[in-house]
C-alpha cells in the first residue's frame, strides 16, 4: 500500500454480522454486540493512526428498533458504556472529535445526555472526525433535509451543494470508501445521498473479526481502483 498515494479521506463502515458471529460460536447475540464494540474501538484507533480524516460508523439504523426489545436495550447500553469519562479523555488525548448523526431524540434521555456530553467535550479536537450513525436511515436523512430546505429556500435557489448542507453530515466530504462486513452486498439505507460516488468494498468476515489487515486490504483495493480509473 502506498502511504503517499490516494489514502481515502472519508471511510464509512457498515458494521454488520455481530449476531451471526455470536451464533456461530454458540454465544448469545449480546456477546456479538460486545465484541463488535471492541472491534469498533480498535478500528477508530487504526484510522487515527493512518491519518484518515473522517470515519462514519453505522451503529444503529432506523430498522434496528424492530429487533427484540432486550437486544435493542443492550445495544443502547453499549453506547453509554462507550462514552464514559475515561474514553472521553482518550479521545481528547488523541485529538479525535465525535458526533452523532440521525434522530437521537428517540433514545432514552440518559443516552442522549451521554451522546451530547462526548460531542461537546470533543468539539475542539481537530484530528480524526468520527460520526456514529444512531437511529439513522439514508431515506430519513434526505427527507429531513427536504423538510428543512423547503421552509427556507425557493426552488430555484436549491443546488446539490446547498442541499448537502441540510443533511446530517455537513462539514465533512462524502465517503471515498464504504466498507461492509458479513458478506452482504447492499447499502441497507446507509448514506444514500453521500455514497453516490463512493467505492464499495465487501468482505465475508463478520464485524467482530474485522482487523488491520482487512482495513489495509480495503484501502489497497481503493488505491488500485483509483489508478485504473486514471488509466481509463
Amino acid at each position: 500500500m502506498d502511504w503517499n498515494y490516494n489514502i481515502p479521506k472519508h471511510i464509512a463502515i457498515m458494521m454488520d454480522g455481530n449476531g451471526r458471529w455470536a451464533r456461530r460460536k454458540g454465544l448469545p447475540r449480546s456477546a456479538g454486540h460486545y465484541a463488535g464494540m471492541q472491534t469498533m474501538r480498535k478500528t477508530i484507533s487504526m484510522c487515527h493512526k493512518i491519518g484518515i480524516s473522517t470515519l462514519t460508523l453505522y451503529a444503529f439504523s432506523t430498522e434496528n428498533w424492530k429487533r427484540p426489545k432486550d437486544e435493542v436495550e443492550y445495544i443502547i447500553g453499549l453506547v453509554s458504556e462507550f462514552v464514559q469519562e475515561t474514553n472521553i479523555r482518550d479521545l481528547n488525548q488523541n485529538n479525535i472529535r465525535v458526533d452523532f448523526i440521525g434522530d437521537i431524540s428517540k433514545f432514552p434521555e440518559a443516552t442522549q445526555q451521554a451522546m451530547n456530553n462526548v460531542s461537546n467535550q470533543t468539539q475542539g479536537n481537530t484530528g480524526l472526525q468520527v460520526y456514529f450513525a444512531m437511529n439513522y436511515g439514508g431515506k430519513s436523512d434526505i427527507l429531513q433535509a427536504v423538510k428543512s430546505i423547503v421552509n427556507t429556500k425557493n426552488s430555484d435557489e436549491i443546488t446539490e451543494k446547498l442541499f448537502e448542507q441540510y443533511l446530517y453530515i455537513r462539514q465533512s466530504p462524502s465517503p471515498d470508501l464504504l466498507i461492509r462486513t458479513s458478506g452482504e452486498k447492499r447499502l441497507s439505507n446507509f448514506l444514500l445521498w453521500q455514497s453516490a460516488y463512493a467505492e464499495l468494498w465487501f468482505t465475508n468476515e463478520m464485524w467482530p473479526d474485522f482487523n488491520e489487515e482487512l482495513l489495509y486490504s480495503a484501502i489497497l483495493d481503493y488505491q488500485n481502483r483509483m489508478k485504473r480509473s486514471k488509466v481509463l
